[in-house]
C-alpha cells in the first residue's frame, strides 16, 4: 500500500497564495484601466464642452449682426463701410474663395506630383532627404513665411510685373502654396504608400508601364486620400491669417486682378477686431465673419471624415 507522508500544508498546497497575488494584480489591474478609461472619459467630454463653448459664444454674438443687417445684404453686397452703416460681407467670401482656389491650382499638382515622386520614383536615399524636410517645412510658424514673402517676393513680384504694389492675390497664394505643400505632400504619399503592391504588380503583368501604373492605378486607388490631403491644405489655406496679413494688402475692396490690394475673412478679422466697441454691429460683423470660417472648417473636416469612413468600408 502507498504510504502518505505528511509535510507542511502550505508547501503541499500552494494555490490559496497564488490566487491572492492573482487576485491582487487583477484589482490592480482593474482599477488602473478603470482610472484610465474615466480619465481618457473626461478628457474626450472636456474637448466636446470647449467646442461646444466655442460655437456657442462665437454664434451667439455673430447672430446679433442680423437684428440691424440682413443676411442678404451681408452675404451678398460689396460694400464694406462701417464708418457709414454698410456691412456687405460679400467681398470678403468672394476674395477667400478666389484665393483659395488659386493656392489650390498652384499647390496641388506639385504637392501630388512630389508624393508621387518620394512614393514611386525616387531612390531610397532621396526619399530620407525629401520627408524630413517636409516635415520640417510642416512645423515653420506662419508669420516666418509671411515675413519672407513680405521682404523676398513682394519686391520680386513688383520687379517681374513693374507693378507699383506686388501685394494682392497672387502674393498670398504664392506664400499658402508654399505653406500647405509640405501637408498635401506628406499626406499624399502615405495614400500612395499604402496601395497594395499586388495592384502595381498585376498591371505590370499586363504590359502597363510605371506611367500607367502611376496614372491609371496607383492614383485612382489612393485617390480618397489625395483628397484628404488637399482638402486639409484648403482648410490651412481658408483659415491662414498672419502670413496673408502681412503680403496681401489689407484693403476692403474687391480684387479685380492679381497684385490689387485686397482683403479676405481672416485679414480683415484681425485688422479690424480690436479697434470696435464690443456691443456695435461692426463687431457682430467680425463675429459672424469668425462664424463663418469655423462652419467652413467643420464642413470640411466632416467631408474628410466621410472620405475615410467610406475608404474603410470599400476596402
Amino acid at each position: 500500500m502507498p504510504v502518505h507522508q505528511a509535510g507542511n500544508p502550505e508547501e503541499a498546497d500552494p494555490a490559496p497564495s497564488s490566487k491572492r497575488v492573482l487576485t491582487g494584480r487583477f484589482s490592480k489591474a482593474f482599477f488602473i484601466n478603470k482610472l484610465f478609461k474615466n480619465y481618457f472619459l473626461f478628457s474626450i467630454l472636456t474637448l466636446c464642452a470647449v467646442l461646444a463653448m466655442v460655437i456657442f459664444f462665437i454664434g451667439r454674438t455673430a447672430v446679433l449682426v442680423f437684428g440691424d443687417v440682413s443676411p442678404a445684404e451681408f452675404f451678398f453686397s460689396l460694400d464694406w463701410t462701417p464708418e457709414e452703416g454698410r456691412f456687405g460681407a460679400g467681398l470678403f467670401i468672394i476674395n477667400t474663395l478666389s484665393l483659395t482656389v488659386l493656392t489650390l491650382i498652384m499647390a496641388v499638382p506639385i504637392s501630388v506630383g512630389l508624393a508621387i515622386l518620394m512614393a514611386e520614383i525616387a531612390p531610397k536615399w532621396l526619399k530620407k532627404s525629401i520627408r524630413p524636410v517636409l516635415d520640417l517645412l510642416v512645423g515653420i510658424p506662419s508669420i516666418v513665411y509671411g515675413y519672407l514673402g513680405l521682404t523676398v517676393l513682394l519686391p520680386l513680384l513688383r520687379e517681374l510685373s513693374g507693378e507699383g504694389l506686388g501685394d494682392g492675390l497672387l502674393a498670398a497664394a504664392i506664400v499658402l502654396t508654399i505653406m500647405i505643400l509640405p501637408t498635401i505632400s506628406r499626406i499624399s504619399d502615405d495614400a500612395i504608400g499604402a496601395v497594395p503592391k499586388k495592384y502595381r504588380e498585376a498591371a505590370y503583368a499586363l504590359g502597363s508601364t510605371r506611367l500607367q501604373v502611376i496614372f491609371r492605378v496607383v492614383l485612382p486607388a489612393a485617390g480618397r486620400g489625395i483628397v484628404a490631403a488637399v482638402i486639409l491644405g484648403m482648410t490651412r489655406a481658408i483659415g491662414e491669417t498672419m502670413a496673408v496679413v502681412m503680403v496681401i494688402g489689407n484693403t476692403p475692396q474687391l480684387a479685380k486682378s492679381l497684385f490689387a490690394p485686397a482683403s479676405v475673412l481672416t485679414s480683415n478679422i484681425v485688422m479690424q477686431i480690436s479697434n470696435v466697441e464690443f456691443d456695435s454691429t461692426w463687431n457682430y460683423a467680425l463675429h459672424m465673419m469668425a462664424f463663418l470660417l469655423l462652419l467652413i472648417s467643420f464642413a470640411l473636416i466632416l467631408i474628410i471624415r466621410y472620405l475615410g469612413k467610406k475608404g474603410g468600408a470599400e476596402s
